[in-house]
C-alpha cells in the first residue's frame, strides 16, 4: 500500500480563511447538472439518471471526501486575479515558496464572476452540494482539519448548514493526522454538538451516527475504543465506526473491526495498485462488516513530488468496477483536493468529465443495472505535453510512484453511444477512424503536439463532436502530468 496524503494535508493547511470561511464551486453555472430536467437529448449525461427515490433508497451509498481548503473562492474575487490566480497556481505566488516545482496547484475550481451576494459562500455551498447530488453522489465525508477555533471549522459549518436544508448528507471524517485528536474529550464535544444541530449527518437506520476518521491508524485502535466510550457515556450517542485507513493490512484490520461498522482505506490512483479490489471488500464481509470502497480518477502532487499514472479513464473505470463487484458503499477520492491533483469537482482542466462519467457508473452500483444509453456523448482525455518532458520554468520535478503503471502519452476517446458509428480522432497532425460499438467503449492513439478533436457520426442521426481547447505543448514551463478532460456534450470547462 503506498503512502496517503498525509504530509501534502499538512501543507495545504493556510493560516488565512476568508474572514473564517471557506467556500466552494461555482455560482455562475448552478443549474448545468442539478436536476436532469437538462436531460433531454442533448443533454450532459447520456442516460436519463433515475428518479431520486430510487438511487437514494439502495442501501449502497456514494460519498465524495470534500477537503475544505479548496473552495471555488477563497475571497470573492475577480478570478483574474484572486487567491487561487495570483498565489496558488501562479509559480511565483506565496512569495515564491511554490517557485520550485512550479506553483502549489496545476487547475482550480471552475471561476465564478464576483458576487455580491453577502451570504456568496453559503450559496456556493448549495451549488457544490447541487453539484453533487445531480450525480447521483449521496453526501460529502467532509475532513475535519481542526476544531472550534481552527481555520476550516467555519467551513465545516456552512457545509452543514447547506446540507440540512438541501436534505444531504455529512459523514464527518476527523482527521488524525493533524490536532482534530489531540484531546478525545475535545472531539467527543465537538462532534456531540453538530450532532445536536445538524439533521445532515448522516445515521443508519438504527440511528447510530457515522464517523469515518481519516488515518486512524495514526493514534490506534485503543484510542478510537476510548472515544466511542466517551461519546456513548458521555453524550448518549452510539458511533458506527467506518475507519478509512492510508495503510490497511491485517493488524489493523483485526484490531478496529470489534469496534468498527465497516472498513475503508484511502486507496491508490493507478491501475497497477487497483488488480484486487474484491479482496479487501471480501475480508470486510467476512469480518461481519461493510466495505467502503475509494473510487479515484487520478493524483499528482507538485509538492511532494509524485504522481501517479492514471492511463487516462482506466483508473476511474477499474475502480468503479472494483466498487461495483463487491463494496457496500464508495467514496471518491477526492471531491476537491487541488493539492493532490484528485479532484472530481467541475474544475477549469477535468470540466465535469469525471463526475459524469461516473454517474453512469453510479447507477451501476446503486441500482444493479446499467443505465440505458439515450444520447450519443464522446470524452476524450489526454495529457497537455508528454510525461517525461523537461519543462523549462521549474527546477523541483514530480516523479512516477514507485509500483505505479508506466507513464503512457494517449489520448483516450471513452464514447457512451446508442448505435453503432465511426469515430474520427484528430490529434496535431495524425487523424485517426475506427468504428465504436454501441453502448461505451475507450479508443487510445497515440499523443501528438498540437490540438486534439473528435467527432462521431452515423447515417440517420446528429453528429457529435468535441475540440479540446487544452493544445498539447512540445516545451512546457512547468510539468504538469494531470489527465484534461473534454465533452461533446458540455462546454469548454474554462467558460464555465
Amino acid at each position: 500500500m503506498r503512502q496517503g496524503s498525509g504530509g501534502l494535508r499538512d501543507a495545504a493547511r493556510r493560516p488565512w480563511a476568508v474572514g473564517g470561511v471557506v467556500l466552494v464551486v461555482l455560482a455562475a453555472v448552478v443549474g448545468v447538472l442539478v436536476v436532469r430536467s437538462d436531460r433531454s437529448p442533448g443533454g450532459p449525461l447520456p442516460f436519463d439518471l433515475p428518479a431520486g427515490s430510487s438511487l437514494e433508497d439502495s442501501p449502497r451509498k456514494v460519498f465524495a471526501h470534500y477537503f475544505p481548503p479548496y473552495p471555488i473562492s477563497l475571497d470573492n474575487e475577480d478570478p483574474d486575479r484572486d487567491y487561487y490566480a495570483v498565489h496558488y497556481l501562479d509559480p511565483l505566488g506565496e512569495e515564491g515558496r511554490h517557485a520550485a516545482y512550479g506553483g502549489f496547484l496545476r487547475e482550480r475550481p471552475l471561476p465564478r464572476p464576483v458576487s455580491d451576494d453577502p451570504d456568496w459562500a453559503l450559496e456556493d455551498m448549495r451549488t457544490e452540494i447541487r453539484r453533487a447530488t445531480g450525480a447521483g453522489i449521496d453526501g460529502f465525508t467532509v475532513d475535519l482539519l481542526g476544531l472550534e477555533g481552527s481555520d476550516y471549522w467555519p467551513t465545516v459549518l456552512l457545509l452543514l448548514r447547506a446540507a440540512d436544508e438541501l436534505d444531504f448528507d455529512i459523514v464527518l471524517m476527523p482527521d488524525a493526522t493533524t490536532e482534530t485528536v489531540n484531546d478525545p474529550a475535545v472531539l467527543a464535544d465537538a462532534v456531540a454538538g453538530l450532532a445536536e444541530e445538524h439533521r445532515s449527518l448522516y445515521r443508519l437506520d438504527d440511528d447510530r451516527l457515522v464517523v469515518s476518521p481519516f488515518s486512524p491508524e495514526t493514534v490506534g485502535a485503543g484510542w478510537w475504543s476510548g472515544w466511542l466510550d466517551t461519546m456513548r457515556t458521555g453524550h448518549g450517542l452510539d458511533v458506527a465506526l467506518v475507519p478509512c485507513f492510508v495503510t490497511l493490512d491485517a493488524p489493523a484490520a483485526d484490531a478496529f473491526a470489534p469496534i468498527s461498522h465497516g472498513l475503508s482505506n484511502w486507496g491508490d490512483r493507478s491501475p497497477a495498485f487497483n488488480t484486487d479490489l474484491q479482496r479487501n471488500a471480501a475480508d470486510a464481509h467476512d469480518r461481519g462488516l461493510i466495505w467502503m470502497q475509494p473510487v479515484s480518477v487520478q493524483d499528482q502532487r507538485p509538492a511532494q513530488g509524485v504522481f501517479d499514472e492514471a492511463n487516462n479513464t482506466e483508473n476511474l473505470r477499474v475502480t468503479w468496477q472494483g466498487a461495483i463487484d463487491g463494496a457496500d458503499w464508495v467514496q471518491l477520492t477526492t471531491w476537491n483536493d487541488y493539492s493532490e491533483g484528485s479532484e472530481f469537482a467541475p474544475s477549469t482542466h477535468i470540466g465535469w468529465g469525471p463526475l459524469d462519467i461516473s454517474a453512469y457508473y453510479l447507477v451501476r452500483f446503486k441500482t444493479g443495472r446499467w443505465p440505458t444509453i439515450t444520447d450519443d456523448v464522446l470524452h476524450v482525455s489526454h495529457r497537455v505535453q508528454f510525461a517525461d518532458t523537461r519543462p523549462s520554468r521549474q527546477s523541483r520535478l514530480m516523479e512516477l510512484r514507485r509500483g505505479s503503471s508506466p507513464t503512457r502519452d494517449d489520448v483516450e476517446v471513452l464514447s457512451f453511444l446508442t448505435a453503432p458509428a465511426t469515430v474520427t480522432v484528430t490529434i496535431g497532425q495524425e487523424t485517426h477512424e475506427y468504428e465504436a460499438p454501441a453502448g461505451v467503449s475507450a479508443f487510445r492513439a497515440p499523443l501528438q503536439v498540437g490540438e486534439i478533436s473528435a467527432g462521431a457520426v452515423r447515417e440517420g442521426s446528429d453528429d457529435v463532436s468535441v475540440t479540446s481547447p487544452f493544445p498539447v505543448q512540445e516545451t512546457p514551463e512547468i510539468q504538469d502530468e494531470q489527465y484534461y478532460f473534454v465533452s461533446s456534450a458540455r462546454p469548454p470547462a474554462s467558460s464555465g
